[in-house]
This record gives C-alpha cells, sequence and structure tokens, in this order.
C-alpha cells in the first residue's frame, strides 16, 4: 500500500503513513515543485564544521530556513559569509529525515546584488586601468618618519577606533589629522572626495600655526557587503585618489575585499587597522636602531683614540729626553774628532816615505788641511752647542717631564695631583700640578 497501512474502511480513515516514507513523499513534492530554488534572505548562525560542510540559517521577516552547504560548494565561495549578511542561494529543497526540518541545500551563494554590482565593478576596474591609474611605476613608497598621518573615515566608524588604537600604540608622537566623511550611501563618495581634498590642501602647504605637515594619508572603512562598501568603486573617487600629492594607503573592508580604491592607492591594506600599521613603525623600533649606531659610533671613537695614543706613545719613544739627544750628539762628534786625528797621522806618515823632496811643502800643505779640518771642527762645535738645552734653561726656561721621563708640553697632559719634574740651569725640582690654567 505504497508504504501506508489500509483501513477497513477506507472512505472513513484517512491513510496512515510511516514516517520516513511521509518525509520522503513530502521531499518528493517538493522537489517537484520547487527545485531548483533560489532565495534570497539574511544568514543567521552561520558555522563552519572540521569537515568543511557550512550549516546555517536563511530568514527574513517572514520566515526561516535551515540550510547545509556541503563542502564542495563551500570551496567555490569568493568571500567569507557572516551573521546578518543579505545573500542568494541557489539549491535544493528537501526533507532532512532524521529530523524532520525543512532544509534547503545550497549549491552557490553570492551576496545580494552581488551580480549586476560585481560586473560594473568589472567594466570600472577595466576601464581605468586601460587608463593607467593602476599602474606600479605611479606607486609610491611610504614614509619611514611621517610628520604626521591624515585620516579619512566616519567619526562613529570601528574603523577610526582600530586606526587611533595602533597609532597611539605605536607612534603616540606622531599626530593625526582627521577628517570625517560619509563611507557608506549614495552621498558617500561626494563626502569621501571633499575630505581627501581638504587633506590635500594641507599636504601641498607648510604648516602653519601649528598645524602638522601631512606625509601620509589613510583612506578606511571596516567591512560589509558589496553595497555597503560601493561607495569606494566610485569612478571621480578613484581619480581624487591618484591625485594625492602623499602616498595614500586603502584599507576598506576585510582581507577578501577589493574596491577601485584599493588599485588606485599607492597601497592597499587588507584591514584600517593594518593600514595604521603600514605607516607607522614602532617608536621602539627607531630607538634601538639610534642605540645601536650610538653604540657603533663609540666603539669607533674609542678605536681611533687608541691608535692616535699607540702612535704618540712611539713618538714619544723616538723623541726621547733631549739631554739623551745631546750625548748621542757629543759621541758621534767625538767618534768623528778621533777618525779625523787618525786620518793626519796616516798621511803625515804617508809623506814622509814619499821623498826628500816633499819636505818643503809638507808644513804648508799640513798647515792647510789643518786649518780646514779645525774650521769644520769647530763649526759642528758650534752647532753642538746650539743644540744643548743647558743655553735655554740659563734663559729662565725649565724642562718639565712627568715620572717616566716623557716631555710634558701641554697644560691637559697634566691634571691636577700629577708629579712632575722641571729641570733647571743648574739642578732639578720636583713637583706636584695643584690648578692647571688654560691660555
Amino acid at each position: 500500500m505504497n508504504g501506508a497501512f489500509g483501513a477497513a474502511n477506507p472512505a472513513a480513515a484517512p491513510l496512515v503513513w510511516e514516517v520516513g516514507a511521509l518525509c520522503r513523499a513530502i521531499g518528493d513534492a517538493l522537489q517537484a515543485r520547487f527545485n531548483p530554488v533560489a532565495v534570497r534572505g539574511e544568514i543567521s548562525g552561520f558555522s563552519r564544521a572540521a569537515s568543511g560542510h557550512c550549516y546555517f540559517s536563511i530568514k527574513d521577516a517572514g520566515g526561516q530556513i535551515r540550510c547545509a552547504m556541503f563542502r564542495r560548494a563551500a570551496q567555490l565561495m569568493d568571500f567569507s559569509p557572516r551573521d546578518g549578511e543579505l545573500v542568494e542561494l541557489r539549491g535544493r529543497l528537501g526533507v532532512y529525515e532524521q529530523r524532520g526540518d525543512l532544509q534547503l541545500v545550497v549549491e552557490s551563494m553570492q551576496r545580494a546584488g552581488q551580480g549586476a554590482l560585481f560586473e560594473q565593478f568589472l567594466r570600472l576596474k577595466a576601464q581605468l586601468e586601460a587608463e593607467g591609474l593602476f599602474d606600479v611605476a605611479r606607486k609610491r613608497s611610504l614614509p619611514a618618519l611621517p610628520r604626521g598621518i591624515g585620516v579619512v573615515t566616519s567619526p562613529g566608524a570601528a574603523a577610526l577606533h582600530d586606526v587611533v588604537t595602533a597609532l597611539r600604540r605605536r607612534v603616540p608622537h606622531i599626530p593625526v589629522v582627521l577628517v570625517p566623511a560619509l563611507v557608506q550611501g549614495a552621498q558617500a563618495p561626494t563626502s569621501l572626495i571633499d575630505a581627501l581634498e581638504r587633506l590635500y590642501r594641507l599636504a601641498r602647504t607648510q604648516a602653519q600655526g601649528g598645524a602638522p605637515h601631512i606625509d601620509a594619508i589613510l583612506l578606511v572603512r571596516g567591512g560589509g557587503s558589496i553595497e555597503d562598501l560601493w561607495a569606494f568603486n566610485d569612478e571621480r573617487l578613484a581619480r581624487t585618489i591618484v591625485q594625492s600629492p602623499v602616498p595614500l594607503v586603502s584599507g576598506v573592508g576585510h582581507e577578501t575585499d577589493f574596491t577601485i580604491a584599493d588599485f588606485c592607492a599607492d597601497l592597499r591594506a587588507p584591514t584600517p587597522t593594518a593600514a595604521a600599521e603600514l605607516v607607522s613603525q614602532p617608536r621602539d623600533v627607531w630607538m634601538g636602531a639610534l642605540q645601536l649606531l650610538q653604540d657603533r659610533l663609540e666603539d669607533a671613537v674609542q678605536r681611533s683614540l687608541e691608535r692616535q695614543q699607540q702612535r704618540l706613545d712611539l713618538a714619544s719613544q723616538r723623541l726621547g729626553r733631549p739631554s739623551g739627544q745631546l750625548a748621542r750628539s757629543q759621541m758621534q762628534l767625538a767618534r768623528q774628532a778621533q777618525r779625523l786625528r787618525h786620518a793626519m797621522q796616516l798621511r803625515l806618515q804617508r809623506t814622509a816615505q814619499a821623498g826628500q823632496g816633499l819636505q818643503a811643502q809638507l808644513p804648508s800643505g799640513m798647515r792647510r788641511g789643518l786649518d780646514r779640518r779645525g774650521e769644520h771642527l769647530a763649526r759642528l762645535e758650534l752647532r753642538l752647542q746650539l743644540l744643548d738645552p743647558r743655553l735655554v734653561l740659563q734663559r729662565g726656561y725649565a724642562l718639565l717631564t712627568d715620572t717616566d721621563g716623557r716631555p710634558v708640553t701641554k697644560v691637559r697632559g697634566a691634571p691636577p695631583g700629577t708629579a712632575l719634574q722641571a729641570q733647571l740651569s743648574d739642578g732639578s725640582l720636583d713637583l706636584v700640578v695643584t690648578q692647571p690654567r688654560l691660555l
């Protein structure tokens, strides 16, 4: 009886179904009457199981239907569904027999109205790309240390809170200029353009009256549907963005959201918080870099001082004390005199052996040679005397040395408490520095 029990009097009693059979019959009726079905509504209770299957409900003011979207179909989605989002679903109505629930097995999902809007988005994107508005060559690098940051967003948006929080945490010393604007609705593109142009004027002029310089601009908004973000796909806004006199960062929506503004900006950030972080290198990073440079500079200066000190020590060792130089000169002069006497004696001996004929010439020749040698010796002796530091000491000067015998020629070389020795013309004095005075 087709899964149903008969009765003695069929006209008097309804057909009695087995539960499973009734569920299958209802499913067959739904299949024949409705499928395939397309439905529009708001997502509620969205969850994704470990298997990759998605479960949620689709609802509006008049009703609600349970939905299941298996992994194969879920992998084809180009966005991440969220509760409250308006979507259009395509699938098959049926009955989940184990619970007896009406269920829509979803085969595809897109944001409501996405089809027509997405086509407009693609057409405008292709047009502006052909004009060169997206060229990488015109993109500018962000300043490493901006003097001021401009922000365009709605003052009541969560995106503003995220941006301010990130900037206050990372660069509390950099001023931020907020120019409020609408970020959704028919008037939003015009409002955004006006806000950007106000910041452009500030960026083009020198800061006056305490107003900060603007070195970077953030154009930000939180996530939403394609309709919510549609203001950022406006052609006039796109052309305004590329006219920015300073680098501009677009942080609109979530990581999976893309707008025309993202392609026109110098840099796209996946979220408003990320946009703020891109233009705000943390202060601690710069302080660490400065400390590293300071350490390197101190090391270089210390090494240079050590090398110069070594050169000074070597020069001092080579110079020695003047008395030592005098003694060496005297020894050298004595050796020269001895060699001269020895040479004269040899010459006399050779002359005597030369014969009687040279005896008449010997006295005069020898005298002339001795006179020349004597004059040379006298000049050497005079030069030696001029090098004698005692001549200087006799005029009232003194030779100052430290305890190691090194000359002290500068006040900086003898701090208070330094022991010194003063060499005078008739002796020496032991001294201790009490109060240095510079000229």
